[in-house]
This record gives C-alpha cells, sequence and structure tokens, in this order.
C-alpha cells in the first residue's frame, strides 16, 4: 500500500458519518472520570503525606542520633613521660 492509496483510505474513512454513541455512555464516562480523578488526587495526598512524615522522621533522628558528630574515642590514647 503506497502513500496514494493509504490517504485515500484515510480519507474514505474520514468521510463516513461517525458511529452513534450510546446514551448511557457518557454517564458511565463521567462516573468513570470522576472516580478516576478522586484516586488520584488521593494517591496524591497520600504521597506527599508520606514524604512528609519522612522528612519529619528523619529530621527527628538526625537531632537525636547527631551523625556529624564525631564519636568518642573507645580507648585512651597512649600516656608517655610519667
Amino acid at each position: 500500500m503506497n502513500r496514494t492509496e493509504r490517504e485515500a483510505a484515510v480519507r474514505r474513512i474520514l468521510d463516513q458519518t461517525p458511529p452513534q454513541v450510546p446514551a448511557d455512555l457518557y454517564e458511565d464516562v463521567l462516573r468513570r472520570g470522576g472516580r478516576m480523578l478522586r484516586r488520584r488526587t488521593a494517591a496524591r495526598r497520600v504521597l506527599w503525606l508520606v514524604l512528609f512524615a519522612a522528612a519529619v522522621a528523619f529530621t527527628v533522628w538526625a537531632l537525636t542520633v547527631r551523625p556529624w558528630v564525631v564519636p568518642p574515642s573507645q580507648t585512651t590514647p597512649p600516656l608517655s613521660g610519667w
């Protein structure tokens, strides 16, 4: 099928009348779309809440443990010159 045949086939398809859509399809689409938007919004809010909780937990841990401070030595240095 060359380019002109494809263009002719597309023009024939576009010239046809579109198929009839069932009347109750619109309400079904609105219901499903609304539910999908609510789920997406809820998932986004839960994700932000988990991210915020992780940031708070990390901050509390860092302030409690202080990983940037050098831990004290476990052994005493050798004494010389007694």
